[in-house]
């Protein structure tokens, strides 16, 4: 599985992005698709997820409210709508694949639960 994560940029607090990711060669609609971001000096960190079906989705705390994921599996893609942004959110955002099936929603907040990566596009948010 290929995934291509597309649409960062430079964005003054406030403002809004929305990332995409494409994914090829595989069942994207069985994949539970997730987005992760990793600032400089810091962790990769969980940014939210989206079930197989598009019917479940999970937030961080810290985007809960402001960004909202979605999928479109005729197309494999999965998207973040990123709005009212902060310099905080300033990071490199990763799509990711998991092909694991659990019931544990929990699962698929950590970045080990998930088999497939993007390149990472990168989200800068200024003050």
């Amino acid at each position: 599985v290929q995934l291509q994560a597309s649409g960062g940029g430079l964005v003054q607090a406030g403002g809004s992005l929305r990332l995409s990711c494409a994914a090829s060669g595989g069942t994207f609609s069985r994949y539970y698709m997730g987005w992760f971001r990793q600032a400089p000096g810091k962790e990769r960190e969980f940014v939210a997820a989206i079930r197989w079906s598009g019917t479940g989705t999970l937030y961080a705390d810290s985007v809960k409210g402001r960004f909202t994921i979605s999928r479109n599996n005729a197309k494999s893609e999965v998207y973040l709508q990123m709005d009212s942004q902060k310099p905080e959110d300033t990071a490199v955002y990763y799509c990711a694949a998991a092909t694991s099936l659990t019931g544990n929603s929990a699962y698929y907040t950590a970045s080990s639960s998930y088999n497939f990566w993007g390149q990472g596009t990168q989200v800068t948010v200024s003050s």
